[in-house]
């Protein structure tokens, strides 16, 4: 039955060669069996219903041919990993093992350690000895028949759960409650327990009851959990496992909007008109010139809509107060994806899309884009010049710029670029009429924007007139900024003399121990140090490798 009521886009477990098991997603359903191989049964199907769209698969498609990778790349970058079960290699102990043959020291201590816990992976077995290839010797152990494989599929994601509490079906109705109070008046804390479940769980209004969990019956009646086990030991309380999840589920008091000034008024008019004739506008903002607020009346203007807002930003960092700003707008119904949440609260927020219950609005980084919508209605990429947009390791190669601009326009949405400094293809498309183009000129508050004097240090050390780094303009500012009690920011372009060094002959580069990154060369202390931990190292005067 499960095989006949298989969807496209639903999950199952399919044998790869003999023992192992991977999840793979039903692209399409059709009656041609292939003649020149045989097919493999599927072995189980995880989904009664689809986990993809079938714009999804469209959208794959076009990332796999245009960023020349396969589907299956897309696949491993596009699902929460709670959602793409591998099976685990397991060795186990063959109790019924006798050999005649002599065995290797490899061999008697994979033996032995296996012996000690007889079911184990191939990495924890790896670490529990000090073999540094262990697999030929696993094999060998195998031939021998000392040793069998088992394959368990690994499920990463677990439902988050609460024990909750209810009376048994034997309770039903007042009269057999009165009965109960009357039996638990000698056992006043059993009682008041029983007392404080009927008010929160709303037993006596009738209608449909309130769940109650374990966590909160106690902490209200302030008794050990003994008292609510020995209600559940008279069978007057039964308790079960309900799901709750890990997303953020407590109500907001939300805000009204901003209101716009003059100059974002008619920004945001422009792009509104643009996006009658056009997919994609640019938003050519100075900085502090008030997008996000315009951005916001967009978001709220889609929603009105009944649609729903991707808004892509380049970086994590960036989340946080993005998130606090849209939240006390949109409350709940704004989700946050991004790589630095738990894998399963990830899986959570890619079911929610798929439910009844869907976020209206999804603030996140690159990987956002393959998030399951059902209806969407605007892209926001802000900060579109960011090259972390890229993905550059492993496969596939994405822009998610690039692809938010397509997936925009495979659900017919608007897509909405914005940046102070647009990249130049950009500014190219815009300029040359495949984008719309509006531009923000003015600073929020009208705040003029500050003067950038540019000094010639080539000239100024020719004449001998530079103090160490700085030069004499600089110092002249810092001071009249110190005598005011101001404060003063200096931007260094690098750290150390050269980013690092490398051996002439081989190419050989010190990296740190720790991190595996390059070092740099500091030459007044003649140091090499590691910008990521701080770990420093003494510079080699021969090279290692050669």
């Amino acid at each position: 039955k499960q095989i006949q009521d298989i969807q496209i886009g639903c999950r199952e477990v399919v044998p790869f060669r003999k023992r192992k098991f991977y999840t793979a997603i039903v692209c399409r359903l059709h009656q041609c069996t292939p003649t020149e191989y045989e097919v493999k049964e599927i072995s189980t199907v995880l989904d009664a219903s689809p986990v993809l769209f079938p714009v999804q698969f469209k959208f794959w498609q076009w990332l796999a041919d245009y960023y020349l990778c396969t589907q299956g790349d897309i696949y491993k970058a596009a699902l929460p990993a709670g959602l793409r079960l591998e099976s685990e290699t397991v060795v186990v102990y063959n109790p019924d093992f006798k050999t005649e043959k002599q065995l290797s020291a490899n061999e008697q201590e994979v033996l032995h350690s296996v012996q000690r816990e007889p079911q184990q992976d191939i990495t924890k077995l790896q670490k529990g000895t000090d073999i540094k290839n262990i697999l030929p010797v696993v094999e060998s152990l195998l031939d021998k028949e000392a040793l069998h494989i088992k394959e368990e599929l690994r499920r990463t994601y677990k439902p988050k759960t609460e024990i909750r509490i209810r009376l048994t079906k034997k309770i039903d109705g007042e009269e057999p409650l009165k009965q109960l109070f009357d039996e638990l008046s000698c056992a006043p804390k059993q009682l008041a327990v029983l007392m404080k479940y009927v008010e929160l769980s709303g037993y006596l209004r009738g209608g449909v009851l309130k769940e109650v969990s374990k966590k909160e019956l106690l902490q209200q009646t302030a008794v050990s959990p003994g008292v609510l086990n020995g209600l559940t030991e008279k069978h007057i309380f039964e308790t079960y496992h309900q799901e709750i999840g890990r997303l953020d589920k407590q109500s907001l008091r939300t805000v009204s909007l901003n209101p716009l000034n003059e100059f974002q008024q008619k920004a945001t008019n422009e792009i509104l008109a643009v996006f009658v004739e056009k997919q994609v506008c640019l938003l050519h903002g100075v900085t502090s010139g008030g997008k996000t607020e315009i951005y916001i009346h967009l978001i709220e203007e889609t929603l009105r809509q009944g649609k729903q807002v991707l808004y892509l930003l380049p970086e994590i960092a960036l989340t946080t107060q993005i998130t606090d700003r849209l939240r006390r707008i949109f409350g709940l119904r704004l989700g946050v994806y991004h790589s630095k949440f738990p894998d399963s609260e990830r899986v959570e927020i890619w079911q929610k899309q798929l439910s009844d219950t869907e976020y209206d609005i999804i603030l996140g980084v690159r990987s956002s884009v393959f998030l399951p919508f059902k209806n969407l209605g605007l892209v926001i990429v802000d900060e579109e010049h960011e090259n972390t947009y890229k993905q550059q390791d492993p496969a596939p190669r994405y822009h998610a710029r690039d692809s938010a601009i397509v997936l925009a326009s495979m659900y017919g949405a608007k897509t909405l670029l914005g940046t102070a400094t647009p990249s130049v293809e950009t500014f190219y498309n815009a300029t040359t009429g495949k984008y719309g183009l509006v531009e923000l000129k003015e600073r929020y508050k009208e705040i003029q924007l500050p003067e950038i004097v540019p000094v010639d240090i080539k000239e100024l050390a020719h004449k001998k007139r530079m103090i160490g780094q700085f030069s004499p303009l600089l110092l002249e500012h810092i001071r009249e900024a110190l005598e005011k009690k101001e404060q003063i920011i200096l931007f260094q372009n690098r750290r150390g003399f050269a980013p690092m060094i490398e051996c002439k002959v081989c190419g050989w580069v010190p990296k740190c121990k720790n991190c595996d990154v390059s070092l740099t060369y500091h030459k007044g202390i003649d140091q090499l140090t590691c910008h990521y931990c701080g770990h420093t190292y003494q510079p080699s005067r021969s090279c290692p490798a050669c």
